[in-house]
């Protein structure tokens, strides 16, 4: 936050929050629902998270609480809980809100934030993918008005099936409001688009729905107490209070796992989010201090009886957009939607369920970056794969656990990538110029020049070993006197790579074979010193590459002639070979 903080800029931040309370209000209870808790819990995290995290961070303008994919997850994590006792999915919920805390808070401590870059950006499409497809599907019950069905030890998929199949008759009533909400939001939203308005469509469309339904009486109780459509329920008009959350050790036992996926995918989101506008306005983010701010968020949340939370996407672009200038925006957004609860949380009993699961359908549509998702899929197939697997892991198997399953994969999927060992064979023309062999250049069986290229780890270790076998097979043909070998592109060498190579070079001794080691790196240089390479190996032999030494190929190739000329031997012979020796010596 800035040292010297102006009214201008106060004022820019006041406009920015309210802006951005404005949003947050729908959006909150709607992430509740699908949370399957009580609306004012979302309320509560928009309140509570948000300052906290304001006050912590370290971008200026990155809005925290409620998310629809986080949601999502917490729903998911509450299943092994009895459908019926809502007082335990609420303190499971404030408890998973303090596991993800802690879990963040040392995240932050150890400066493990990093961590977050080895979550490839395909996987987290994939997620968002899933994740959208998922609230959809469990949206559908209340946008057509009609019974969920199923518990939440079934699959979305599955409750979705029961649902449409044995939910009873679809309500016109609250099919119409559903659908009219999401018209008037993509409609509001385009508008907004054009003219350049505040994008408050989701308020303005959801406070529309409500009046129209309170208009012609559908959510009014009749004689039984019943209502057309199904409704909020009551919200009440009071501020979050201190709250310690239940703690059962077989719960935490059962939300360890979640706990650990929301932790790592709210991290991600946040700092994605945050880095993506920090791209625009040039500020210098400090990614462990965000990473420590959601963690007390989260932490301090689940004493006040909040959801986890994160960043979010659509309300941080909106504070950016709003002409916000520091955290402070995220403070004023965040009392603004205090201030709403206790003047307007009565009336959210007159909000039809139909017209937030409208705003839910708009809300999935847009949690999937379509651009993004198009580029991933056309890139490679390594890519697109990752999105599919991730996508379907988050849909039919368990979206808690999707974004760990597709690290998983992308690890799999790299590891045969990353084992690659690219071998060329190498000449010098005529014009003293190194480059790869063609089939039309003349033979050398004197000299063999290799070019090797890729990780020299264990994993390309078999590639490795079949080279050196190649290499020896054709020694024994052709009556090679040098060898030279070129690391220059090799990277982390380790210790099944440089046993082979070990064993190679000895017995090439034995054969009396030459063998030159050029572009020798840090890395590999480091690795043969600690093996004691210099007590058998020649020091002469080993041509580092280094910024003072960048010709030392050219250097190890007339080494290579030098000797051959010694012996004798060249390209046409010994005169050949001395005139190869000079040009290169003069060359280097």
């Amino acid at each position: 936050m800035r040292l010297k903080y102006s009214w201008d800029a106060a004022r820019r931040d006041l406009l920015a929050g309210m802006t951005v309370a404005a949003i947050s209000l729908p959006q909150a209870m709607a992430y509740a629902l699908i949370a399957g808790i009580d609306p004012r819990f979302g309320l509560y995290s928009a309140i509570v998270v948000t300052a906290v995290a304001s006050i912590f961070g370290s971008s200026s303008h990155l809005i925290n609480g409620p998310t629809n994919a986080i949601s999502l997850v917490v729903f998911s994590a509450l299943a092994f809980l009895d459908p019926e006792a809502r007082f335990d999915a609420y303190q499971a919920t404030f408890l998973l809100g303090l596991m993800v805390g802690v879990i963040q808070i040392l995240i932050a401590v150890f400066k493990l934030g990093d961590l977050t870059r080895y979550i490839s950006e395909s996987v987290v499409l994939g997620f968002m993918a899933g994740a959208g497809c998922l609230v959809a599907l469990g949206q559908f019950g209340n946008l057509l008005g009609i019974r969920d069905r199923g518990t939440g030890h079934q699959q979305v998929v599955e409750r979705f099936w029961l649902t449409l199949t044995e939910g009873g008759p679809v309500n016109r009533y609250a099919l119409g409001i559903g659908l009219g909400t999401i018209f008037l939001v993509i409609f509001l939203r385009k508008l907004a688009r054009r003219y350049r308005l505040p994008q408050i469509d989701m308020l303005v469309a959801l406070v529309t729905a409500a009046a129209v339904a309170a208009f012609f009486g559908w959510t009014q109780p009749a004689s039984g107490g019943r209502t057309l459509l199904a409704v909020v329920g009551e919200v009440p008009a009071s501020l979050p209070l201190p709250h310690i959350p239940e703690i059962r050790f077989w719960w935490v036992k059962q939300l360890s796992g979640s706990a650990l996926a929301i932790s790592f995918l709210g991290l991600l989101e946040a700092l994605a989010i945050a880095k993506s506008i920090a791209h625009q306005t040039r500020q210098t983010l400090d990614y462990n201090k965000q990473c420590f701010a959601e963690g007390v968020a989260n932490l301090t949340g689940s004493f006040f009886q909040c959801l986890p939370g994160s960043g979010s996407l659509t309300r941080s672009a909106i504070n950016f957009q709003a002409g916000a200038v520091s955290r402070m925006s995220g403070v004023f957004a965040a009392a603004t939607t205090a201030a709403a609860v206790l003047l307007f949380a009565p009336l959210a009993r007159y909000i039809p369920k139909a017209a937030l699961a409208g705003l839910l359908v708009v809300t999935a549509a847009r949690l999937v970056d379509w651009n993004r998702l198009r580029y991933a899929m056309r890139t490679s197939r390594y890519d697109a794969g990752l999105v599919v697997l991730t996508a379907a892991a988050a849909v039919f198997i368990s979206v808690e656990f999707s974004i760990l399953i597709g690290v998983a994969l992308s690890i799999l999927l790299f590891v045969p990538r990353a084992a690659r060992l690219r071998v060329s064979e190498l000449v010098v023309t005529t014009k003293q110029v190194l480059r790869e062999r063609l089939p039309s250049d003349p033979p050398c069986p004197e000299l063999l020049l290799y070019n090797l290229e890729g990780e020299l780890f264990f994993g390309t270790a078999p590639e490795l070993d079949r080279f050196f076998e190649e290499v020896k097979l054709r020694i024994s043909k052709e009556g090679t006197r040098v060898v030279v070998l070129r690391f220059k592109r090799t990277r982390n060498p380790d210790m099944v790579c440089l046993e082979l190579l070990q064993h190679f070079l000895q017995e090439m001794g034995r054969e009396r074979v030459v063998v030159l080691l050029c572009g020798v790196r840090p890395d590999l240089a480091k690795g043969l010193a600690n093996l004691r390479f210099a007590d058998w190996f020649p020091a002469d032999r080993i041509f580092p590459e280094s910024v003072e030494t960048p010709s030392a190929t050219l250097k190890a190739v007339a080494s290579a002639y030098e000797l051959l000329e010694a012996n004798g031997i060249g390209r046409g012979g010994p005169t050949a070979a001395r005139a190869d020796a000079g040009a290169l010596s003069h060359q280097v």
